[in-house]
């Protein structure tokens, strides 16, 4: 970092380092999906690069859950569970052996031109959250020390670049009367966390 921002990033003195180590209370993840990436050389009229116009990176809806996009905005959210668990291992190696972490939020979305009733019976989303959460289990057995796991989000919501077009909610929302329906995500979450079978 140093060698390209320069000067232009401050320096701490010996003092200040000390200070800051080790500062933190936890550290907050949102995890949602891995990307592929490789390095372009960088060439002074080259259009930018980005995930959003490669190729290879928009790939179609998996009726499974697998694969989603690209969604209204042109993003792709690949489902690969496997990335939280290296990034939390990653993080332990790297950074502190008690660094205390929290996910903040972990989501999946789905397209809202289906019925109503297609969007409550949200399968792939439970699949989604436990897959996760399976390797968020793995984790914590490598000594991992996530105190805490949050699903984001409890209602459909207007989406940045997406506004309605995608939800990601445990409920779905009817953005013309709004009216709220717990999708099947919403129930299987509730007994999840309750230890119901």
């Amino acid at each position: 970092m140093r060698r390209l921002v320069k000067d232009r990033l401050p320096v701490f003195t010996p003092e200040q380092n000390e200070l800051v180590k080790g500062s933190f209370d936890f550290i907050a993840i949102n995890y949602y999906t891995s990307r592929y990436a490789k390095s372009i050389p960088s060439t002074p009229n080259a259009a930018p690069a980005s995930c959003l116009v490669d190729p290879n990176v928009n790939a179609t809806v998996d009726k499974d859950g697998v694969l989603i996009g690209p969604n209204a905005a042109g993003n792709v959210l690949y489902v690969y569970p496997e990335g939280l668990y290296k990034l939390l291992t990653f993080m332990k190696k790297n950074y502190s052996k008690n660094l205390t972490i929290y996910i903040t939020e972990n989501g999946y979305p789905e397209k809202s031109n289906m019925s109503i009733s297609e969007q409550l019976k949200d399968q792939s989303r439970i699949e989604f959250v436990q897959k996760h959460l399976h390797q968020l289990q793995i984790a914590i057995k490598k000594g991992v020390k996530v105190k805490g796991y949050f699903y984001y989000s409890l209602l459909d919501s207007l989406e940045w670049g997406d506004a309605s077009t995608i939800g990601f909610g445990l409920y779905h929302v009817d953005f013309k009367n709004f009216t709220r329906s717990p999708k099947k995500s919403a129930k299987w979450y509730h007994n999840f966390i309750k230890g119901i079978k």
